[in-house]
C-alpha cells in the first residue's frame, strides 16, 4: 500500500512515500514569485483610488496561474497513491485539496487529513508522516 504524505507551502511540497518499510522523499518546488510591492505610484483619478489596483489584478492573476502549475505538478506526482496526509503551516494545503476536489476527484478520494503543521526538517517530516500512518521505521 503507497500512503503519501505531503508537507507544503507556497515556496516548496516534501512528498514522503511510505511503500511497506520502503521511505522516499521527494521535494517540488513551487517556482512562484513573490510580489514585493512598494508604496502607490500610480496617479489618482477622480474616484480617489490608484491606478495601483490594475497591478494588484495582474498579481493576481499571475500568482493564480503558478499556484495552479504548482498543484498540477504535485497531483502528477502523487497519482499512484492509495491515501494520502496534507500537512502544511498555512492554506496552501486546503487549497490543493480544493484544486483535487475539482479537478482530481480520484485523487480527492484519497486524503484521508489535511492538517496543520509548522515548518519542520526533513527528518521531522519524514516521522509525522510515519506517525500518522502508523509506520515503524
Amino acid at each position: 500500500m503507497k500512503n503519501i504524505g505531503i508537507w507544503m507551502d507556497r515556496e516548496k511540497a516534501h512528498i514522503i512515500r511510505l511503500d511497506n518499510k520502503e521511505e522516499k522523499l521527494e521535494t517540488i518546488f513551487s517556482e512562484m514569485e513573490f510580489f514585493n510591492r512598494k508604496g502607490t505610484s500610480g496617479p489618482r483619478v477622480k474616484s480617489g483610488a490608484t491606478q495601483d489596483v490594475t497591478h494588484e489584478r495582474t498579481y493576481l492573476e499571475r500568482e493564480k496561474a503558478q499556484l495552479k502549475s504548482y498543484f498540477k505538478k504535485l497531483a502528477d506526482a502523487i497519482g499512484d497513491a492509495d491515501s494520502i496526509a496534507l500537512f502544511g503551516p498555512a492554506d496552501t494545503n486546503e487549497k490543493f485539496r480544493k484544486e483535487l476536489l475539482e479537478h482530481h476527484k480520484g485523487l480527492a478520494e484519497k486524503v484521508k487529513a489535511v492538517t496543520k503543521a509548522d515548518s519542520m526538517t526533513e527528518n521531522q517530516t519524514k516521522a509525522l508522516v510515519r506517525d500518522f500512518f502508523g509506520q515503524k521505521k
